[in-house]
């Protein structure tokens, strides 16, 4: 499954996904995770209200299951949602790493209803909690 993580340095989710410079997407499966692509972003950031700005970044999630924050407004957050992509948003700057292995540990154990919903629209059929 890919993970993507809004962030301004590619260590950290510490970014509102509409001012972000960079969507760091990674691979993630229960025995690894591998960073597949960065998405860099450097011009149109600041608030204005543009909403075609979020074109872009939203077109970079292509694959991606799972997109972490630090804020997204309500208009992307719905065009995210369309997409079939669940926004988290982190309460505090959190270490991309940090969170790639709580959701490589949630894969090996029983994921919450939220996972079990992304793995069953994905198709992947790797565990018995799936046959629920």
């Amino acid at each position: 499954m890919k993970i993507a993580f809004a962030t301004q340095d590619l260590e950290t989710v510490n970014a509102h996904f509409g001012w972000a410079k960079n969507i760091a997407i990674y691979e993630l499966d229960p025995d690894r995770y591998q960073l597949v692509n960065i998405a860099s972003f450097e011009s149109g950031l600041a608030e204005d209200g543009n909403e075609d700005k979020l074109l872009p970044k939203i077109d970079a999630l292509e694959g991606v299951a799972i997109l972490y924050v630090a804020a997204i407004g309500g208009s992307g957050a719905a065009r995210i949602v369309a997409r079939k992509i669940h926004p988290v948003k982190v309460e505090k700057p959190e270490r991309i790493e940090d969170l790639l292995e709580k959701l490589r540990h949630l894969l090996n154990g029983t994921p919450p209803p939220w996972m079990r919903k992304i793995l069953r629209d994905q198709g992947e059929k790797t565990a018995d909690f799936l046959e629920d």
